[in-house]
Formats: C-alpha cells, sequence, structure tokens
C-alpha cells in the first residue's frame, strides 16, 4: 500500500511539474497545411448519366487582398492572450 501512494505521489509530482512549463510562442512563420491547397478539377459527368445542376454549385470567393503580416505575428486562428491586471 505505501509503494502505491508513493507511486501515486510521484506521478502527482510530476504531472504538477510539467504543468509548470513555460508557453511556446507560437507564430504563422510556418506554411500551414490549408494554405498549400489548389483548386481541383471540375467533375466530369459520363454520358449516359444526367449533367450537373450548375445552381447547386457552391462558389467560393476570391480572397480579399490584405497587406503581408508580420514575420513573428501571432497567429489570427488561436484566441488572444487574456491577462489580469499588470
Amino acid at each position: 500500500m505505501t509503494t502505491l501512494f508513493r507511486c501515486a505521489a510521484g506521478l502527482l509530482l510530476l504531472a504538477s511539474l510539467a504543468a509548470c512549463g513555460k508557453d511556446a510562442e507560437i507564430t504563422c512563420d510556418d506554411v500551414q497545411t490549408y494554405q498549400l491547397a489548389v483548386a481541383g478539377k471540375r467533375v466530369e459527368v459520363p454520358a449516359e448519366l444526367d449533367p450537373l445542376d450548375p445552381l447547386k454549385e457552391v462558389p467560393l470567393p476570391a480572397a480579399s487582398p490584405r497587406a503581408e503580416r508580420p514575420a513573428g505575428s501571432p497567429c489570427i486562428d488561436r484566441p488572444p492572450k487574456v491577462s489580469l491586471g499588470g
């Protein structure tokens, strides 16, 4: 029983120390997977099937132009950091 208690206490200590680690700063300098996406080719319907309905197609609008983000700036798809006081 004492050994089990010591193991549990040790694991609790290690878990609490791991939680105290320093946050790594996440930046958007690395290219993300979604940024490598390219438009695929349109679906070709065989002659023996009904043609696709163009009204059910979902057009994707072009992205609005924006200025390049500065190097080292935090990602905008992450929530902002919140600090209390200070």
